[in-house]
């Protein structure tokens, strides 16, 4: 029998927990910090002889026995034995339970309920997006917390058959239409935002696409030009110095073999004129290592030194 009476103990603390544990999942009631609440629990035929008392979260917070009250004030229940909470705090959530009993200790009603605590809905504002391409207008409605937040939409004062955050519309239909404005609600509070009539206005055509070209073609491009350039410049430079050497070489040649003829005697018989007329003296041919294109630039060598 001892055995007995601890394991029933056990059983009941058990059954009380897992009461506890399934009402925090439920909630019965919600409420917000700094809000006043009355618990719903009605007794009609409540007399000031009947014994009252309402428990939160395992712990007495008022207690009525044969019209006398020892937990609480005789103001934090109506006559019909409500409980009263004003300025609801953190701590004020969790199991509620009022019970009711006759003075010769029959219980006549019990009530239990679980307070769940949640913040205000904040303001909603709405933003639009205007889509060409797929002939869209797509709505946003922005909230701060949107979790456990419900969404309803209004079109010039009509509902709007939208329940999530975001609604689209036919751009077609939108120019037919004027204002647009969300509503955002949780348990405890309801706020609307602002109306919003956007404007769609169709993009201008983009400018045809330019010629792009990634920095490593540039870098090729530019490292081929100035190969060429120095190649160019290498080639002038070996064909100046080419014609100079020979354009020396050809004056050398020249001055010695006038040198030769004024040392040679000259013939006794003087030539007659019609002779001289008829063969007169041509020009002797260049060279044929000579190029024009080195006489050319032997002018210019020869320029740059007077």
């Amino acid at each position: 029998m001892a055995c007995f009476v601890p394991s029933l103990g056990f059983i009941v603390l058990l059954g009380f927990v897992t009461t506890s544990a399934a009402y925090r999942d439920t909630c019965d009631l919600y409420a917000t910090v700094g809000q006043n609440l009355t618990l719903p629990f009605v007794y009609e035929r409540l007399e000031s002889r009947d014994n009252l008392q309402w428990i939160h979260n395992n712990k007495f917070i008022f207690k009525r026995h044969q019209g006398r009250v020892t937990f609480g004030k005789p103001d934090d229940v109506s006559v019909t034995g409500s409980l009263l909470l004003k300025t609801l705090k953190s701590s004020s959530a969790g199991l509620y339970q009022a019970d009711v009993s006759y003075p010769n200790g029959t219980l006549a009603k019990t009530w239990t309920g679980y307070l769940c605590l949640m913040d205000k809905v904040t303001k909603p504002y709405l933003s639009f997006v205007c889509d060409y391409k797929s002939g869209v207008v797509t709505l946003n409605c922005h909230v701060a917390k949107p979790q456990d937040v419900m969404f309803s939409w209004t079109l010039d004062e009509r509902p709007f058959s939208e329940t999530r955050s975001t609604g689209s519309i036919t751009l077609s239909l939108f120019k037919e239409w004027g204002g647009f404005t969300c509503a955002a609600a949780n348990k405890v509070s309801k706020e609307k935002s602002d109306i919003v009539r956007p404007m769609c206005k169709k993009p201008s055509p983009s400018p045809p696409p330019l010629l792009c070209f990634t920095s490593k073609a540039v870098v090729a491009v530019l490292a081929g030009g100035v190969s060429v350039i120095l190649l160019l410049l290498f080639i002038i430079i070996i064909t100046l110095c080419c014609c100079y050497r020979r354009n020396k070489t050809t004056k050398s040649k020249g001055t010695g073999q006038l040198r030769m003829l004024s040392l040679t005697p000259r013939s006794a018989d003087p030539v007659s004129s019609d002779y001289e007329t008829m063969h007169a003296s041509e020009p002797s041919p260049l060279p044929r290592y000579w190029n024009w294109s080195c006489l050319c630039v032997t002018n210019v060598i020869h320029n740059l030194k007077h």
